[in-house]
């Protein structure tokens, strides 16, 4: 069967390759995103593959069922990016990723966590200057600190399983509570009082209409003055402008980002000999208290190991008429 793969990468490319080797599958590999200007580019082919960032609304699924495309997989667990509607409408099942590696996002949350109270990256650069001042760094111990644990999915009780190790006093929310964490001395709460409560709150649910924006201004003043705020799931998930404003004020004392509402247009491509013409994102990068990485949680070789043998499930699975795993309906 052919495959034509979007948004790839060379990582991508070696991963996927290694994954279906001897088995009947050729690979189109195309680096721009998909969306209703390039799905014509799989023609020809019986499905597609994706990333995050590619937009396959209704139009972009209405050119791709009409060439022909017969299942669409993304190569990732999230799925907002997808009209689920529309592609029910078209008979085109839809699945993805869901666990490739929870312990790749968790610790990469940490690491943002720890980064900022400490600030590691005011120090490293520091010492490359020949600066070995200790003015301005002064951090706080982890220990018996309050975390707030919004979402425990796979991702989220991996997060908080590490709190757990470091002696955090770790809360969560989430509308299906995970018992195993309660047993291991979770506290479960509603969002309004793990916000008022927390020393640091990191975001690990998934981006639908009842989540955007869950992170507004209203959310913000319910935190703790001075308070951390961790993202690695999805951009959507924090009001950009409102959090801006309470980095101005203090209110919101450190932000680490792994991903960004509008990334589409940043992340996964090298930008260093351009003008960033997002005002808002450029506003991010003046704050000293703010950490963002490119949509890096996910990369580590583990995860895209993972990735590539889940994708190549499902195509095996579907070309064989056997029943999908992961599949994602509306």
């Amino acid at each position: 069967m052919r495959v034509a793969v979007f948004s790839v990468k060379p990582y991508d490319r070696a991963s996927l390759t290694a994954a279906s080797a001897g088995l009947p599958i050729e690979w189109d590999w195309f680096e721009p995103r998909l969306d209703r200007h390039t799905a014509r580019l799989a023609e020809g082919a019986t499905a597609i593959n994706c990333f995050v960032n590619d937009q396959l609304d209704a139009a972009t699924l209405d050119i791709l069922a009409h060439q022909g495309v017969k299942l669409i997989t993304l190569r990732c667990a999230g799925f907002n990016q997808v009209d689920l509607a529309a592609a029910a409408r078209l008979s085109l099942p839809v699945v993805r990723v869901p666990e490739y590696s929870p312990h790749a996002v968790a610790e990469h949350a940490i690491g943002l966590v720890l980064t900022l109270d400490r600030r590691l990256h005011k120090a490293y650069n520091r010492v490359r200057e020949g600066n070995f001042s200790l003015e301005g760094l002064l951090g706080f111990d982890l220990f018996g600190r309050t975390v707030g644990v919004v979402g425990t999915g796979r991702i989220g009780r991996c997060v908080a399983e590490i709190l757990l190790g470091f002696g955090c006093r770790v809360l969560a929310f989430d509308p299906t509570p995970e018992p195993e964490l309660t047993r291991r001395g979770v506290s479960y709460a509603p969002l309004d009082e793990l916000l008022a409560a927390s020393d640091i709150v990191t975001l690990h649910c998934p981006l639908k209409p009842t989540t955007r924006h869950l992170i507004d201004a209203a959310a913000l003043a319910r935190m703790k003055r001075g308070a951390m705020l961790i993202n690695t799931s999805r951009g959507g998930l924090i009001d950009t402008p409102a959090v801006i404003e309470a980095l101005k004020t203090g209110h919101l004392g450190h932000l680490g980002l792994d991903v960004y509402e509008e990334e589409a247009d940043l992340f996964f491509d090298d930008h260093s000999n351009s003008v960033i013409q997002d005002d808002v994102f450029t506003r991010l990068l003046t704050f000293p208290n703010v950490v963002i990485t490119a949509h890096q949680a996910f990369f580590t070789q583990n995860a895209l190991d993972a990735i590539a043998a889940q994708t190549v499930r499902n195509l095996t699975h579907f070309d064989r008429s056997e029943p999908l795993e992961a599949v994602v309906r509306a």
